[in-house]
Order: C-alpha cells, then structure tokens, then sequence
C-alpha cells in the first residue's frame, strides 16, 4: 500500500482523541480556563509582609493588560520566603486572583500576606513542627499565599474566593486566613 498512511489507534490515542473532541464540543472546563481579567482595568495590589513588616503598593499591569516587569519584581521580593529570604517567580495567575478577590471586595484594601513562596527548608521545618502544610505545597512554586485583610471576615474572603470559581481556596478561621491558589478549582 504505498502512499496510504495507517494510523494504529491505541487506548491512549483514542483517549487523546477523544478528550480533544470533548472539549471543541463543550469548551474548556472550569478549572482548564484562566482568570478572566477585565479589560480596562489595571492590576494594583497594596500588601504587608506580617513577617517582615515591608508594604508594597503597586501597580503590576496596565489598563491595556501590559505587565510591568520591574512591578512583578518587587512582588517577587515582598513573597518571598521570609525564613530564608529566599525568591522565586510568583505564578501571575496567583497574582491575578488576588487582585479579583480585592476588587471584588472593593478594592485597595491592604491585603497582609502571612505566607507567600515558601522554601523547601522553611516547608520541612514547618512539617517538622508539627504544622499541617503539605509536602509538596503549592507555595513552593510560587502559586500560593495565605493572606488576610484587616476588617474583612476571613469567611467572606472565602466565600469572594470561592464564588470566582479559579484556584484551590483554602479556610483556616481558627488561624484567621484563608489560602488561595493558582492550582485547579477545589476548597477545603
């Protein structure tokens, strides 16, 4: 059969197959679709590092939807691990749920970041303490905080959070913080 091409179908292929015809027919699912940012709107956060006591009001994207680098850095720097000062590259995304829970709740409300990155040694030690964090946490690639804001129920961050239906949205009201995270959908 020369010039013919056989395709062997395997359970995975098929499988492949069929998942990508499943989402043409009925769109990405809930937890496959980003953020949706409001055009004309600019991505502004004002936080407080409870641990090292740095503030940082800054404006990180522009009304046209333009990320300023050096904005992104100096969030970076206020997330980073204040146990070992270490930094990463925080996941934008995680950046931009924030920002939706502000605006939903107002906006411009001082958001106190109780953890942002987390280093692997600072996350054994918590483990080794007793903490309940897990070991492979989402805060040790940048794609988490823990955050409260004064003079907002944590219940209500929550339930802001929990109705933008994005990342993993976690309560911890004898703690007095919610968890919030650019993973897949999911509360607890």
């Amino acid at each position: 059969m020369s010039g013919s091409t056989h395709h062997h179908w395997t359970r995975r292929s098929f499988l492949k197959a069929s998942l990508a015809s499943a989402f043409l027919l009925v769109g990405k699912p809930v937890w496959a679709q980003d953020l949706m940012i409001p055009s004309g709107q600019e991505g502004r956060l004002c936080l407080l590092n409870t641990h090292t006591h740095e503030r940082l009001d800054v404006t990180y994207r522009d009304p046209s939807g333009q990320y300023d680098p050096d904005a992104l850095g100096a969030l970076d720097h206020l997330l980073r691990c204040h146990y070992t000062n270490q930094a990463t590259k925080m996941d934008v995304r995680m950046i931009e749920f924030v920002n939706a829970v502000d605006k939903q709740l107002g906006g411009g409300n001082e958001i106190h970041v109780i953890s942002g990155f987390r280093s692997s040694e600072y996350n054994r030690l918590l483990r080794q303490k007793g903490r309940r964090v897990a070991r492979h946490s989402l805060h040790l690639s940048g794609k988490a905080i823990d955050l409260r804001i004064p003079g907002v129920s944590p219940n209500v961050i929550k339930k802001t959070a929990l109705d933008l239906r994005y990342g993993g949205v976690g309560y911890y009201p004898r703690r007095g913080f919610v968890h919030l995270d650019s993973g897949t959908f999911r509360h607890w």
